[in-house]
């Protein structure tokens, strides 16, 4: 188990840059982070635990290579039927005041999850999911909502769908350091594969993503074997560090440490906010400074 601490995630060249022309313009007060949400899709599989990883193109804050999500959006707020705790208990339990904000994460991170991989964690009730979502008619769904020419709180009032607010749980809270041209303030979820979905890429915009073994991508973290997978010019030949951000290293951590995904969702944790500090050494090299908790995500736990 890693204990709490500090821990240094060195930077790649293009935060190196920033960071350095954040300190010799005297540290400006930084742009305003946009609220996000990202969810960790997880299966249990022969080898460990899986999560789902993707690209994501244009120096996303959410790592060139990241669990799905994206952006609050204004349309979130449309969404009514909802099935699981209420926007009051997610608020709560999320650690803000703010019951719309709380609401709209959550409808956000089933959003993203469902644009980016097809995974839509909504049913007719309490009790069900929807089933049988492939096809051309759901893919074109998908991208009708990914460019906003009809909403999400459209697509499942059409089919008679809610939320399944219930099959969400809340891991972790990250913001953006402060230098970074483009900030998030994201929240991390978690949610199991459900029953027969699977995900894919959307057709627009989809270049890579696949199911990965959290501690094999780990064991390799020094190599570049993930980037030059991925093929891209801006993932070729670079490592685990590189290509992901501090958030999703730790989160990877500790979803290789659980002993499956009953226990990892279940486990009892904080909702942890992490704030990463920029700090420099002798010879202006910047890392960024994160105060994290213990990795200690295998205990066994109950079934919900």
């Amino acid at each position: 188990m890693r204990s709490a601490g500090k821990r240094l995630f060195p930077l790649n060249a293009d935060q190196q840059e920033a960071a350095q022309t954040w300190v010799d313009f005297g540290q400006r007060t930084p742009s305003k982070p946009r609220q996000a949400s990202s969810v960790v899709l997880l299966k249990d599989s022969p080898g460990g635990l899986r999560t789902f990883l993707t690209y994501r193109p244009g120096g996303s804050p959410l790592g060139t290579v990241a669990f799905p999500g994206g952006t609050i959006e204004a349309a979130d707020d449309d969404v009514t039927d909802w099935v699981g705790p209420s926007p009051t208990m997610w608020a709560k339990s999320l650690g803000t005041q703010d019951i719309g904000l709380a609401k709209r994460h959550v409808v956000a991170a089933i959003r993203e999850l469902f644009e980016e991989t097809g995974i839509l964690l909504a049913g007719p009730d309490s009790s069900a999911l929807v089933e049988n979502i492939t096809g051309p008619e759901w893919m074109r769904a998908r991208e009708s909502i990914a460019t906003q020419e009809t909403t999400f709180a459209s697509l499942l009032e059409r089919y008679g769908l809610a939320l399944r607010t219930d099959l969400l749980t809340p891991l972790s809270h990250w913001t953006s350091p402060d230098f970074a041209h483009r900030r998030f303030d994201t929240r991390y979820f978690a949610a199991a594969r459900p029953v027969n979905q699977e995900p894919s890429l959307l057709t627009s915009k989809g270049v890579w993503g696949r199911w990965a073994s959290a501690a094999d991508i780990l064991a390799d973290r020094a190599k570049t074997a993930l980037g030059d997978e991925i093929g891209q010019p801006t993932t070729t030949g670079l490592t685990l560090g590189e290509l992901v951000v501090p958030g999703v290293e730790i989160i990877l951590e500790k979803i290789a440490a659980a002993r499956g995904c009953i226990a990892y969702l279940n486990h009892k944790r904080p909702i942890n906010e992490y704030r990463p500090k920029l700090v420099g050494d002798s010879e202006s090299r910047f890392s960024l400074e994160v105060l994290t908790a213990p990795v200690s995500e295998g205990a066994p736990c109950r079934e919900r």
